[in-house]
C-alpha cells in the first residue's frame, strides 16, 4: 500500500469545423448546431460515475482537448467548470487550460472562458505562413492567427502557441520565421513538434512534398537554439516554457502521473490503493455517449506495460529518472528490467547511476529506438 497523489482530469470535446489531414485525434465534423446542453450534461454524469476510482485525491489540473473546445459558447464552459467544482475537490490555484482555434469567432469567447475560471490557453497556430495553413487544411489564415494572439494576450500571459515544422512544402526558412513571429508575440510557452503522419489519417494515403530527413534536422536544430536563445527553456522533446509557465498537466503525463478522462472516446490511467494500474476507454459513439452509455472497457495494466508506458512518458522530459520514483509509480522492482537497461546503456541511449537514470543525447534523438528496448 502506498499513498496516492493528487490527479488530474482531462475533457475531450469531439467537434471540429473540419478534420484536419494529419490529425488522427478522436473528433467529428461539427454539426450546424452542436448538442452543447446535453453533452455538458453527459459530461458531468460520466464524471460522477468515475468518482469512485479517485476517492479522496484532490484534482490539481484540468485539460479541455478536442476536437475543438473553443467551439462550444460561454455558457457551456462556465456550466462544465462550475458542474465539475460542484461534484468534486479542486485545488484552489488548479491549472485549467482550454485549447483553441485561431478562427475569429472563437476569439470573442477568451474573455468569458476566463470569468469561467479557465487559467490557461493554447493556440493551435501550427503555422503563420496563410498557404502552409491551406496544404494542412487549417480553417484560417496569417490574419486570423494574429488577431487570435492578441485577443488572447488582453485576457491571460499564460498562453501556449502550437507550431509544427516538417511540413509539406516547408523551407528551413519558413520553420525559422514560424518561430521568430511566435517569439515576437512574447507567449509563456511554445510547442514546437515535427509533423508525423499517422496511418489513420487522411495524409497517410496522399503524397506530399515533406522536407527530406536533412532538412528537418536542420529545421530542428537550429529553431531549438533560437528558442533558447530567447529565453525559453526546454523541458520535454517538444515543449518550451518561460520562467514558472511549464503545462503542469502535461508534466503530470509525462511523469506517469494518473488522470481521468472524460468524453466522447476519452480515456483515463488511475493507480489504486493496492498498485494496480487501471485504464478506462471512454464510448467513441457520439450518439450512445449521448444516449449515456459512457464506458466502453476497464482494464488492468500489465506489468509489461506499465514498464514501456512509463518509459514512454518520462523519456520525453529533459530531466534525470529517479529510480525510486520508477518504483513508487510502477510498483515494480527495477532489477526486473536489468537487462534491457543495460542494453539501452550499452547502445549509448542510456547514463545509469546509483540513484537515477538520464537519457543521453543520442536516446533523445533515436528515442523510438530506445523505447523499442522497453516494449514487450
Amino acid at each position: 500500500m502506498f499513498k496516492l497523489s493528487p490527479i488530474s482530469l482531462y475533457i475531450h470535446i469531439p467537434w471540429c469545423l473540419k478534420k484536419c489531414g494529419y490529425c488522427d485525434f478522436h473528433s467529428y465534423v461539427s454539426p450546424e448546431i452542436i448538442p452543447e446542453k446535453k453533452y455538458i450534461e453527459n459530461l458531468l454524469k460520466d464524471f460522477e460515475k468515475d468518482l469512485h476510482l479517485i476517492k479522496n485525491r484532490k484534482i490539481n489540473t484540468i485539460f479541455i482537448g478536442g476536437g475543438t473546445p473553443s467551439l462550444l459558447k460561454n455558457k457551456s464552459i462556465k456550466r462544465l467548470i462550475y458542474g465539475i467544482k460542484e461534484r468534486y475537490f479542486v485545488s484552489q490555484n488548479a491549472e485549467i487550460t482550454i485549447e483553441a482555434n485561431p478562427k475569429t469567432i472563437e476569439c470573442k469567447r477568451f474573455v468569458h472562458y476566463k470569468n469561467s475560471g479557465i487559467n490557461r490557453f493554447s493556440l493551435g497556430v501550427q503555422t503563420f505562413d496563410s498557404d502552409l495553413l491551406k496544404k494542412i487544411e487549417r480553417t484560417y489564415d496569417l490574419d486570423e492567427c494574429i488577431n487570435a494572439i492578441k485577443e488572447l494576450k488582453k485576457v491571460s500571459q499564460n498562453i501556449n502557441l502550437d507550431l509544427m515544422y516538417g511540413l509539406p512544402d516547408q523551407t528551413l526558412e519558413n520553420s525559422l520565421l514560424d518561430l521568430k513571429y511566435a517569439i515576437g508575440y512574447n507567449p509563456s510557452h511554445i510547442s514546437w513538434y515535427q509533423l508525423t503522419i499517422e496511418p489513420n489519417t487522411i495524409f497517410y494515403s496522399k503524397k506530399l512534398n515533406i522536407p527530406n530527413d536533412e532538412i528537418i534536422f536542420e529545421m530542428f536544430s537550429k529553431g531549438d537554439k533560437l528558442l533558447r536563445k530567447s529565453g525559453y527553456k526546454k523541458y520535454e522533446i517538444s515543449s518550451y516554457a518561460k520562467h514558472d509557465y511549464q503545462c503542469q498537466h502535461n508534466l503530470n503525463y509525462w511523469n506517469f502521473g494518473d488522470y481521468i478522462g472524460i468524453g466522447c472516446g476519452a480515456h483515463g490511467k488511475i493507480t489504486q490503493k493496492n498498485g494496480k494500474i487501471i485504464r478506462t476507454f471512454k464510448n467513441k459513439n457520439i450518439k450512445n455517449f449521448l444516449n449515456g452509455n459512457y464506458l466502453n472497457s476497464v482494464n488492468t495494466v500489465s506489468e509489461e506495460d506499465i514498464v514501456f508506458e512509463y518509459f514512454m512518458n518520462t523519456f520525453r522530459l529533459y530531466k534525470p529518472i529517479l529510480k525510486k520514483d520508477f518504483r513508487k509509480k510502477t510498483h515494480i522492482n527495477e532489477i526486473n528490467i536489468k537487462k534491457r537497461i543495460q542494453k539501452a546503456i550499452n547502445n549509448g541511449f542510456l547514463i545509469n547511476t546509483t540513484d537515477y537514470w538520464n537519457t543521453t543525447k543520442k536516446g533523445k534523438f533515436f528515442l523510438n529506438s530506445l523505447l523499442k528496448i522497453f516494449l514487450k
